[in-house]
């Protein structure tokens, strides 16, 4: 158990790799659509490139979802609403008008017989008004012609001007008035039922809806059956719209039939299947060609979580309304992709998530194209995300093949310009500004997955940072030793396709442990004191060593990234600190040589072996007393070449004609800095 144990502690980062690859798996099977797979492509238009196909079982021909809405549409504009009929507001209103008959006209002004007149007029009036009763003016449809009134648990069909509303009330007491010539009166009784009058008719929704929903319960969702064995299209018959339709049923029969009791275990058995080969092909990629990738576990889980995020963002959209399918950014994936790592990878990823996706998407042939597309544009388009203008660019091109590559599939399937759905190009818009927000999502990776963008970088080089200015206060000869270094590994990094912005911030950053003890290095000696001189050489060599470690711990304390520390790791590799080394031996004794050598690592990258390089060079180069063409070329051979001879370089994917050609660049530069120029004859 103890050596399983062992075996397992040992094998932890390839154990996670198995996880992560398996829990990938399971996470994209788990969000697919729960349905088998329609094994025939078909497009409208297109020619059906499959042998004559004949019906496999019977199955209906569905409608189209725009012929069921539309159907649907027409019998909600011809429903008739349901209206109930309050009793009591027409007897609270009868009951207000008659008490006040007797305010308003006084019994001394009036003899009873009139006021017994009144009082029989105001209940006439009454009775029809609340005959079929009022309703409000916000409760009446401006398209309906009739409703039907629910009156003592009783439905009577009535025309919408068989009810009154109450900008019909003063009309009604003025004709009624006029015909028992009572007119002289008009004013009081108009005040009066103006204060009384109230609606009484109140929309029923619950049952309107009720007798809506079973009117839509009539709909018929089919247009027909199809027999077994009968022919639906032949071989190289063009896909016209009864086909699309008929083989859109047949597909829609099909999946939901594979998904039976019986069967679905295979379905799932093949998606599993399908999505675990797409994916050993990432993790095969990874380990083949970026091995530095590979090993780095933050770094697939990065990647991972990439794909698993686009294929569960697109799975969601497609489940909610697939015509939203292309609002999904996909191309946000290569461009942070290519951001952190590089191009090739970032669409291999791509293209391995599009294939992935285009079991969920409808269209899949057309949409696999154009995101395909979309993200060769991508990479093909991006470069240095860090500037604006090449973002807007980018997300501009991507838009277009969006909108070029519609027009052309529409061409395609309808033959005319005629029925395009115009908001397509607004999800294609839509989907260019949601690209836009890459900015904020590549900041927000950097601070989970501890990676680093250009755009950091792009921050992190300028000198006015905190970091830099104390750096130039505190060691200014140490400051303009790495101003000139960061421009020689900038230019070399340059000549080799190394990450130039990352050399040079490297660069600016590599000797910040200096600070602590500036007057113990030359650069920053302003006079002939040297604190070495009263040191023994153990000590001055402990010193300078020590401005390594110190300098990892002033970056971690201001947050640099880990990128920009290994810079200060390893820019002194093991070399030996030989000045003070041969001092200690010319004083005899025995001298371990390993006090005197710095602890490493060696460099581990083609930018962490150009910064070694350019730092030993340039530091060196202050001690040239006549510089001339011959003696730079010599004192660069020299340096270099004794680094390769202490193995500074084994670990460094960096080539002999890569050095070679750093050489050359330095050497260029040098003699530059010392303006030298050609000795003319005299």
């Amino acid at each position: 158990m103890r050596n399983f144990l062992d075996r397992l502690y040992k094998n932890q980062s390839l154990v996670y790799k198995y996880f992560l690859y398996f829990f990938a798996v399971f996470v994209i099977v788990f969000f697919f659509p729960r349905g088998g797979k329609f094994k025939y492509e078909f497009q409208k238009g297109k020619p059906w490139q499959y042998d004559n196909f004949y019906a496999p079982f019977d199955f209906s021909i569905n409608k189209s979802e725009a012929d069921i809405n539309s159907q649907k549409e027409k019998i909600k504009s011809s429903r008739i609403d349901y209206y109930n009929f309050d009793t009591e507001i027409a007897k609270e209103v009868d009951s207000t008008i008659q008490v006040g008959i007797t305010q308003v006209f006084d019994i001394t002004d009036f003899s009873k017989n009139q006021i017994n007149r009144f009082h029989k007029v105001a209940a006439e009036i009454v009775e029809e008004l609340y005959t079929n009763g009022i309703i409000s003016k916000v409760g009446r449809p401006g398209n309906k012609n009739s409703l039907y009134l629910i009156k003592n648990n009783e439905a009577k069909k009535l025309k919408f001007n068989a009810v009154y509303k109450l900008s019909d009330l003063s009309q009604v007491v003025e004709i009624i008035l006029a015909k028992n010539r009572l007119s002289e009166y008009e004013p009081e009784f108009q005040q009066l039922f103006f204060n009384a009058v109230k609606p009484n008719l109140s929309f029923d929704e619950d049952l309107s809806n009720t007798e809506l929903e079973a009117e839509f319960s009539k709909i018929s969702y089919t247009l027909g059956n199809v027999d077994e064995g009968k022919l639906i299209i032949a071989k190289g018959e063009p896909v016209d719209e009864e086909d699309l339709r008929v083989l859109e049923s047949l597909k829609n029969e099909y999946e939901s039939k594979s998904w039976g009791k019986n069967n679905q275990y295979y379905v799932l058995f093949g998606y599993t299947v399908l999505v675990a080969m797409v994916l050993t092909m990432l993790f095969l990629f990874l380990k083949r060609y970026r091995q530095e990738v590979f090993r780095d576990n933050t770094k697939i889980t990065f990647i991972v979580s990439n794909v698993l995020l686009m294929v569960i963002v697109t799975t969601i959209v497609v489940k909610y309304n697939e015509e939203l399918v292309f609002v999904v950014p996909l191309c946000i994936m290569p461009l942070i992709l290519k951001t952190f790592f590089d191009a090739r990878l970032g669409l291999f990823v791509h293209v391995l998530t599009v294939l992935i996706l285009g079991f969920v998407v409808p269209n899949s042939f057309e949409y696999i194209f154009l995101q395909t597309l979309a993200g060769i544009v991508t990479i093909l388009s991006v470069s240095e995300l860090y500037k604006r203008a090449n973002l807007f660019i980018s997300v501009g091109q991507i838009t277009l093949i969006y909108i070029i590559g519609y027009f052309a599939f529409h061409m395609i399937h309808e033959g005319n310009m005629d029925d395009i759905q115009w908001m397509t190009f607004g999800f294609f818009l839509l989907n260019g500004m949601i690209t836009l927000f890459v900015q904020p999502l590549i900041y927000i990776y950097e601070k989970i997955f501890g990676l680093v963008s250009d755009v950091s970088l792009l921050e992190l080089s300028d000198t006015n940072s905190k970091l830099l200015k104390e750096l130039s206060n505190r060691a200014p000869g140490t400051f303009h030793h790495s101003l000139q270094v960061a421009n020689l590994a900038e230019a070399a990094a340059n000549e080799i396709g190394a990450n130039a912005m990352l050399v040079r911030v490297g660069a600016l950053y590599h000797d910040i442990g200096k600070m602590n003890n500036p007057t113990f290095f030359t650069e920053n000696q302003i006079s002939n004191v040297n604190p070495h001189d009263d040191l023994e050489p153990i000590e001055s060599s402990r010193i300078i060593i020590d401005h390594v470690i110190q300098g990892i711990e002033i970056a971690r304390k201001n947050k640099l990234p880990d990128r920009v520390i290994d810079f200060i790791r390893t820019h002194h590799g093991t070399s030996l600190v030989y000045y003070f080394y041969k001092k200690q031996k010319a004083l005899g004794g025995k001298v371990d040589e390993a006090e005197f050598r710095y602890p490493g690592p060696i460099p581990f990258s083609k930018e962490t072996a150009i910064l070694m390089m350019s730092d030993s060079v340039e530091a060196a180069s202050k001690s040239l007393k006549e510089p001339t063409f011959l003696v730079i070329d010599e004192f660069v051979e020299r340096i270099i070449n004794g680094q390769i001879k202490e193995n500074q370089f084994l670990n460094a994917n960096i080539t002999f004609k890569e050095i070679e050609i750093i050489k050359k660049i330095l050497k260029q530069k040098l003699v530059n800095i010392y303006h030298l120029r050609v000795e003319y004859p005299e």
